[in-house]
């Protein structure tokens, strides 16, 4: 028994070295070679970080570019999609009340027009991209917000277009928006 207990202790301690400190450190140090040194990859203006890399934003005012709706509210500790399926009435109704809030902000635009990633949120809740459908769609909204050119906000959109090479092209919401708020009028 007593030789059952030390062999117990030992592969105990062995086990606690090797789970709680090694394996935490390797991976701290593996997350250091990443490009955000394991921190995420920010984004920053004059120094100032407005945001992630890979985490959506809620934008609400006009001026900007909205984003992908947030089943969880944009919040990264709690990335989920809302687990219901197209034929729950409440389901439904949130995206019918995102269709008419959408409608409501960029007058001329048809239902049938909206793009769906625009009134449905992405299975993580998080995503920082829209399609470039969904950017092209919210010029005219934003141009006249901020009083520029649709010429000129068109070419900001058709500039921040990533075309990767596999899958579908997509605008970095974020990105675009601080672009936006670099324009000189």
């Amino acid at each position: 028994m007593k030789k059952n207990l030390s062999i117990s202790a030992r592969l105990t301690l062995v086990m606690i070295l090797l789970l709680a400190v090694i394996y935490p450190l390797l991976i701290a140090a593996v997350g250091k070679l990443t490009p955000g040194k394991g921190k995420g990859e920010t984004i920053s203006v004059n120094g100032k970080v407005v945001g992630y890399e890979r985490i959506g934003q809620k934008f609400t005012a006009d001026i900007y570019f909205q984003g992908r709706p947030s089943a969880v509210d944009y919040n990264a500790a709690g990335s989920a999609g809302s687990n219901k399926g197209p034929s729950n009435p409440g389901y439904l109704q949130l995206v019918q009340n995102r269709i008419d809030s959408f409608l409501a902000h960029n007058p001329g635009v048809t239902k049938e027009q909206i793009p769906s990633d625009l009134v449905t949120a992405s299975g993580s809740g998080l995503d920082p991209h829209i399609s470039p459908d969904a950017a092209r769609i919210q010029i005219k909204r934003v141009a006249s917000s901020r009083g520029i050119s649709m010429q000129k906000v068109t070419e900001l959109v058709q500039a921040h277009i990533v075309q990767p090479v596999f899958g579908p092209a997509y605008v970095h919401v974020l990105k675009l928006n601080v672009a936006l708020d670099e324009i000189k009028h």
